[in-house]
């Protein structure tokens, strides 16, 4: 029985193989930027658009309801590249969470006037990963390679705003465009996430595996390696836990997620401690 279960989840593993690959990338973006809440924010922007696609009579799974989603992101994306100044007179993180609150009320007002609307917003938060098929994994792979590419042939400019944006400005470097290109591709990704995983998995794989890759410390490649291996550990863990003790997947992986950190702060702690000043 314990063998069939496991079977069950290897799709449902390889996409959460492929969401710790970009998103474990994209989240060293984010905590360089000291935005971490901008993911859960154009996941619920992209969870409105999402709604109001609903709202207009497409389903979750159809391309109508993604343009809608991917859309909103957009729009989103602008917001948040539009908003940073040099001078930094008002926080980013406070317009991102801002534009959260405003995004999950709009999307339960919304939700309000559709059938079922209550479930809607719970399959967007909690996500759907076990539904997964393998066609979708193959796509999405797909998809995020392209992004991870972009990002490839983009990686100076990305990198040197995120880890020192004065010298970016200082080089001449247009940095609100180069910020729009990061989070409108960035909201590529979050709104196809969100679709399979939900907002609250989505956060996950985009911080926890950076966070533990930070507490070891190192190069960027050594971080970002440190966070796919972190990613795919706990994945593997918090998949066959779901399947031994039939615990909901998502909410499991993210559970899995915030022990693992702590065990890791708690280990990191102690063998810091205990070496010689």
């Amino acid at each position: 029985m314990t063998q069939d279960l496991l079977a069950l989840m290897w799709v449902p593993f390889l996409m959460c193989l492929v969401l710790t690959g970009i998103h474990a990338y994209l989240g060293l973006h984010v905590i360089a930027r000291e935005v971490i809440f901008v993911d859960i924010a154009l996941a619920q922007i992209a969870a409105l658009g999402a709604t109001a696609a609903f709202l207009w009579g497409y389903d979750l799974e159809t391309w109508g309801s993604y343009v809608f989603g991917l859309v909103f992101t957009v729009v989103g994306a602008t917001v948040f590249a539009l908003t940073r100044s040099r001078e930094r007179r008002v926080s980013q993180e406070a317009v991102i969470g801002v534009v959260y609150a405003v995004s999950a009320a709009a999307a339960v007002l919304v939700a309000d006037r559709t059938p079922h609307g209550a479930e809607h917003l719970r399959s967007m938060l909690v996500g759907s990963i076990l539904a997964v098929r393998g066609e979708e994994v193959f796509k999405v792979a797909c998809l995020y390679a392209v992004i991870g590419l972009f990002h490839w042939l983009c990686r100076r400019p990305f990198l040197l705003i995120s880890t020192n944006p004065e010298k970016a400005y200082d080089d001449g470097w247009r940095v609100r465009v180069w910020d729009f290109l990061f989070y409108a591709s960035f909201g590529v990704v979050v709104t196809s996430s969100v679709r399979i995983a939900g907002v609250l998995l989505v956060f996950s794989y985009l911080i926890v595996p950076t966070l533990a890759a930070n507490l070891l410390g190192g190069s960027v490649g050594r971080r970002l390696a440190v966070a796919w291996a972190f990613g795919t550990f706990v994945s593997v863990v918090a998949m066959a836990a779901s399947a031994i003790l039939d615990f909901p997947t998502g909410a499991t992986v993210v559970c899995a997620f915030g022990l693992m950190l702590l065990v890791l702060a708690v280990v990191t702690r102690a063998i810091g401690g205990a070496s010689p000043a």
